[in-house]
């Protein structure tokens, strides 16, 4: 069936509330050195939170804190060497997913980490293109309950 595809630069009014709602996000990252070097590839990381762990900053831009998690540091890591980054928002309740591509960074410190509980850093993304298909998602979630681990995710 076809899909109804938004294309913009800029965060709509529904693709801002989808995002501040959110209590999952997909992030890629991708570390390039130079041709042929093996340690190089793309890294595909979920990352979560309360409901409202994503701020949306501006029309283009949202910071979500990181957390305490395996201490592989592949998406920082991506990130640091290069900046270009996708992230995959779903909504399960809909269907709707939300893609963007643009550049991320990494906030060591600061105001906006000391007043996050259990944050170690955050990271900050600005969209270039954001795609919002409606009704793509072939299968839905009911929600039941959090898992009781994210009460140490902070507020």
């Amino acid at each position: 069936p076809n899909r109804e595809v938004r294309v913009s630069d800029r965060f709509d009014q529904s693709v801002t509330a989808l995002l501040t709602a959110a209590d999952t996000l997909f992030i890629a990252t991708v570390f390039r050195q130079e041709d042929g070097v093996p340690s190089q590839g793309a890294d595909v990381s979920h990352r979560g939170g309360k409901p409202g762990f994503v701020r949306v900053e501006d029309d283009r831009t949202f910071i979500f804190p990181d957390f305490p998690g395996n201490r592989y540091f592949n998406t920082l890591g991506n990130i640091a060497v290069n900046p270009r980054a996708g992230f995959l928002f779903p909504d399960f309740l809909n269907g709707d997913l939300v893609y963007m591509t643009g550049e991320a960074e990494v906030v060591w410190d600061g105001q906006s980490i000391e007043g996050y509980e259990g944050a170690e850093r955050f990271v900050r993304f600005r969209a270039e293109e954001v795609l919002h298909v409606e009704k793509s998602m072939p299968f839905r979630f009911t929600f039941d309950s959090y898992s009781p681990s994210l009460e140490r995710a902070g507020t």
